[in-house]
């Protein structure tokens, strides 16, 4: 069964149409979570870097922010540019009720496997994250879903081309600057 993509994109604090198209996908089955993301593009910008290089500073590339349990603490952001550089992030925390911004480029998510490919209209992007390795974030409540589980998060691009724009799958109602507003985080449930 091939699932249907989802968008497009706006950006993400306004709701406002994205000069260039995003669409994203996300399936699932017992093992993995999939992802993948069709993003038009005219003017690519970045380059192949090494692994949790900063690229959302530099390139174009297109992100996910999971959040398990909802509470805005211990999620990830995974982010991914059109020369398949992947970075993998754990928040701890990002509130002031929790002491602020803590997090970690060091944590890695066992099994991840990314692939974008550039081509005539832009490119696009493919992730596969494994469910066991998400189960060992400590405090994250990620448990292998089933059908009918929900979890909070949101996809993103980041398009430094023409012009910059930051897009969101659903854009945020506060209005305000930057991606990481969990408490605006999508629902995404799991269905057969």
């Amino acid at each position: 069964m091939e699932t249907p993509f989802t968008g497009p994109f706006v950006i993400h604090n306004s709701g406002e149409k994205a000069t260039q198209s995003t669409m994203v996908s996300l399936s699932w089955n017992n093992e993995s979570l999939y992802i993948a993301y069709n993003s038009v593009d005219s003017k690519i910008i970045g380059s192949n870097q090494k692994k949790d290089s900063k690229i959302f500073s530099t390139d174009d590339l297109v992100e996910i922010f999971i959040d398990a349990d909802g509470n805005g603490q211990d999620y990830i952001e995974l982010g991914v540019n059109a020369f398949s550089t992947n970075y993998d992030m754990l928040l701890k925390c990002i509130s002031s009720n929790c002491g602020g911004w803590k997090t970690s480029m060091i944590y890695d998510i066992e099994g991840l496997e990314t692939a974008s490919k550039i081509t005539a209209e832009g490119f696009t992007t493919e992730i596969k994250i494994p469910f066991s390795s998400l189960e060992k974030i400590q405090n994250g409540n990620f448990k292998k879903p089933i059908a009918g589980t929900k979890w909070k998060g949101n996809a993103f691009r980041i398009d430094y081309g023409n012009t910059t724009e930051y897009l969101a799958l659903q854009p945020y109602k506060s209005l305000k600057f930057g991606f990481h507003q969990p408490q605006e985080f999508a629902v995404f449930e799991f269905v057969e």
